[in-house]
Order: C-alpha cells, then structure tokens, then sequence
C-alpha cells in the first residue's frame, strides 16, 4: 500500500506546481494515467494571462474577467487571482519557463486576445503550452520527493465516511489507482490529495482537447460527495482546423488577436454583424456567431484569414500552427484557414473555496476540474493556465498547514477486489458507447440548446448509465471502461445543469429562453 505526504491526480500545470512544493515539506506521488507530458496544459498554445506592462491594471484585468463571466463571476475571487498571478508566474519563470521576448530583446512579448483590453498574455510563440509543461516536468524530475506513477488512472477517491470511519466530516485519504499495464488496482493513501485533472472536453465529439480529458476528476469527486457547479458553461473554442486529416488542433484566439480576420467562404467578414468589437468579441459570442453562419447557408466551416498579417510575421508569431498547417496543404501565408468551433474548456467544476479546498477534507481541485468563482458563465482568453497556478499555490499552502495541525496516522483501507468480475470479452460496446455519448453531447447539448433536445440527452444518458453501470460490476477494469463510466457521469451532470438553467447567459443558450435572466438567475447552478 504505497503511502505519501500528498498525492496529486493530474500532471498539468495545477498538478505540477502542486508536487514541486509539496516535496519541499513531505513525499509526493503524481498520478498520471499516460505520460507526464500528457495534459490539456501541454496542448494550450495561446499564453497566460497576467498584469505584466505599466500600461496595464489588475483593475482593467478585474474588469475585463468579470465583463468575460456575464454577472456569474465571484469578484474577490477575480480580484485575488488577478492580483496574485504576476507574483505566481515569476515562480514559474525561475523554474524554467521561457517566454517569447520583443524585438530586441526588451522585455516580453505581450500578446492581445478575445475579450482582454490591454496586451496582458505571456506566450512562448504558440507552443506556450508545451513550453510550460517541458519546465514543470524538468523540476518535477529533479526533485527526489516526488514519485511519478506514469500509465496510472485513479478510479475512486478514498474517503472515510463512505468506508464506515465515523467523522463529523468527511476527509479524503488517497485514492484507489489502476496501473494500466498490469491491470492491478492499488490503494495509494495520502494525508493531502489534489485533484487536477483536467476538463470534460471527450464528452464531445469535436474538441481541442487531447484524449485525457475524460471527466475523471469530476466524477470521482462526485461520488465522493463534493458539490459541482455551472456545469452548463461548456466553452467552445470559435477556431479549430476543419481538415478531413486533421483532429483536435486548435487554432489560437491570439491570431485574431494579432489581426485575423474570420470570413465566410465566399470572402466577406461577418465578426461586425454581432458584436462591436468584430473579431475581438468574447469567444461564446464568436462561437455562436460561427455556430449561426453555417447553420444558416449550410456550409461546413469558415474560414480564418491571417494572409494580411505578411509571411515573416506569421511563420515567427505562429511556428506550430504554420508548420501543422503545410503538414496538410495549407499555406496560411497565401490561404485561409478552414475553421469550426469544438469544445475546449467546462468553465464550472468541482466546488472550492478560496484554498482550492472542496466540501470533503483533505481534498482539494485546482485547474479546469475545479469551479473556483474566476470565471463565471464564460472564461476570459487565457486566464485557464492563470487560475491553475494560483490555486495550486494556494491549496499547498492550505495542505500544508491541514497536515502539520493533524495527529494521527492515516486510516487503514481495505484492498481493492474485483469479486466476481471476468476480462472484458466484447470491447465493442465500451467504443459504440463512447461513440453514442459523445454524439448525443454534440447534437444535444451543444452550442445552442433547447428543451427537447436536452430532454432527449438526458433519456439516453439514463439508458446508457445502466447500461455501463453493470458493465462496471461485471468486468475487471481497463482504462477504456474507467474512462467511460466517468465520461457518462460528467456527461449526466452537464445535462442536469443545462436543463436547470431557465435562461441563456454567457455560454449557455437556450432556443427556448433566449434571454439574459439577472433577476432569477444571477446565481450558480449546483449537483
């Protein structure tokens, strides 16, 4: 029974920053269920937002955050992680991370996106991401403290009231871990556990995210008893390449930012039609205007046009999007880019306080699983890898002194059994389910909504949770079937939120309530 200071589910930048300075007081063991390098944050290209110019304000990032959010933000909590992140990405950059400088070399190179009114987002070209993700993984390396559990998946949290402990509240111990290569479970307990693993975006079927984010987070802290919340708030990311070749690759807010212009295949603008600030609008405005223009001519995408921005600026400024591009015909010198949106960021999560605490002790989420109160009913461009730094932060402070203040060991908890559970035999139907969830999510529960639709979500959703349900009990685990009873669940919640919402607001819209509701809804959704 492999046992630790803290335990960390999720190898992202939330997680990463979490295990680096946890090891400087206890053991760490990161859970991750493929390689380190294997996370939403490695895929982000954009940047991270923060008041980094004496030509910009924490008030003006306050400002433009809460304008993002649509009335649901919770503005101390803005307030303080605009406030604490310049401070936070220092950290990182004496860790290692590099970002892209001006010409010249003087000072940082400040990219402008979607929503934000100031040049505010650090980047490192369009690969920030993978930037940030190579400097966390070197420090997580070097330290001796931290144990990393590769090809890991955790199934289920450890929790002391749901094993018969009597406590007057309930703590998180660790979890059960399934290694996905031997096939064995086991119990790894812990006096701290964090949750960062990431978003739901494979509820979907077209998403920018990569294959991890499967709702695992979500849904184990579900059935440990923690509350979720504004689950409705599915961002959706206006640009990924539409490619009969390609999957999944995200095209930058920051190119509209530097000047793109989005069009429609005959060539004509139409960002103006919808908002004022044209290709500037926030990313659900954008997202329903792209939504809106292929719906109603019937084309399959639109079109990004960067051609007026020259050749030298775009091959430097957007090296990974050039090089992606060609690797399919594309010149985006010379054409535009092919565009649709895909799903890309759940704004609402597992609820936490001001420490990254959730309702069950000892457990904290930090990132896209957790629903902090930064971003309201729509995430401001670039403030997602902003708000995973400073919880992490801030939960390992709070962990820290939650487990110097604490005596005792840790609860003993029986070894996980399979019972009477046999190999999978028919793989088939785990992939024809994961396919239909994933459908259903799309066609139900997508850009636009309407009562029936979601009405028929979550019908099928009811039938397919059975159906997996026994699934689980009758077949040993792989990592394909822990994804998809989680994915099911995640999927189930998002259902229940969006039907309980009686109003459209931010990135929710409802055919059917079509109007801003600040009267009777200006509040949190919660499971």
């Amino acid at each position: 029974m492999p046992s630790f200071d803290y335990l960390v589910i999720g190898s992202g930048i939330a997680g990463l920053t979490f295990a680096i300075k946890a090891a400087e007081k206890g053991t760490v063991a990161v859970v991750t269920k493929r390689e380190l390098a294997e996370s939403n944050t490695a895929w982000a290209q954009g940047g991270i937002a923060a008041v980094w110019s004496d030509d910009d304000t924490v008030e003006s990032h306050v400002a433009d955050t809460l304008e993002a959010g649509a009335g649901l933000c919770e503005e101390d909590v803005v307030r303080g992680v605009c406030e604490d992140g310049p401070a936070c990405v220092e950290q990182l950059i004496a860790l290692g991370a590099q970002f892209s400088a001006r010409d010249g070399g003087s000072g940082y190179d400040l990219a402008l996106e979607g929503g934000h009114t100031h040049r505010r987002v650090l980047h490192s070209a369009d690969r920030t991401g993978e930037e940030i993700s190579r400097a966390l993984i070197a420090a997580t390396r070097r330290h001796s403290n931290v144990h990393v559990f590769e090809n890991h998946l955790a199934v289920d949290l450890l929790v002391d009231q749901k094993f018969g402990m009597a406590r007057t509240h309930p703590q998180c111990w660790g979890a059960y871990v399934l290694d996905t290569r031997s096939g064995e479970v086991e119990t790894f307990t812990a006096r701290s556990t964090l949750l960062a693993t990431g978003g739901t975006g494979k509820v979907y079927l077209y998403t920018s995210n990569p294959d991890v984010a499967s709702g695992d987070g979500l849904a184990m802290a579900y059935r440990a008893g923690c509350r979720a919340s504004d689950l409705e708030f599915i961002q959706f990311h206006p640009t990924c390449l539409y490619h009969p070749d390609a999957r999944t690759f995200l095209i930058t807010e920051a190119a509209r930012g530097e000047g793109a212009i989005l069009r429609r295949p005959d060539g004509s603008a139409f960002m103006l039609d919808y908002d004022p600030r044209a290709d500037l609008a926030s990313r659900d405005i954008v997202a329903r205007a792209i939504d809106q223009e292929m719906k109603r001519s019937g084309w399959d995408n639109v079109v990004l046009d960067m051609t007026g921005l020259g050749a030298d600026f775009i091959r430097q400024r957007f090296p990974k999007i050039s090089e992606r591009c060609a690797s399919y015909g594309l010149d985006i010198t010379q054409t535009p880019i092919p565009v649709v949106p895909a799903a890309h960021y759940m704004c609402g999560g597992v609820v936490t306080d001001v420490h990254g605490e959730t309702a069950v002790g000892r457990l904290y989420a930090a990132g896209e699983v957790a629903m902090t109160g930064m971003h309201g009913a729509n995430r401001l461009a670039s403030n997602s890898l902003l708000e995973g730094l400073v919880f992490a932060h801030r939960a390992v402070e709070h962990a820290n002194m939650v487990i110097a203040d604490s005596d005792g060991d840790v609860p003993h908890f029986p070894d996980w059994t399979a019972g009477d559970a046999v190999d999978i035999d028919e793989s088939v139907v785990i992939a024809h389910n994961w396919d239909e969830i994933r459908r259903l999510m799309w066609n139900y529960v997508g850009i636009v909504r309407s009562d029936r639709r979601l009405a028929r979500a979550a019908a099928r959703i009811a039938m397919l949770r059975d159906e997996i349900r026994q699934y689980y009990w009758d077949f040993t685990l792989t990592r394909d079937l822990v994804e998809l009873r989680n994915l099911a669940l995640a999927a189930e919640l998002i259902i229940r939120s969006a039907r309980s919402r009686r109003e459209s607001r931010g990135l929710h819209f409802n055919a059917d309530c079509p109007d801003r509701d600040d009267e009777n809804w200006r509040r949190h959704t919660a499971v």
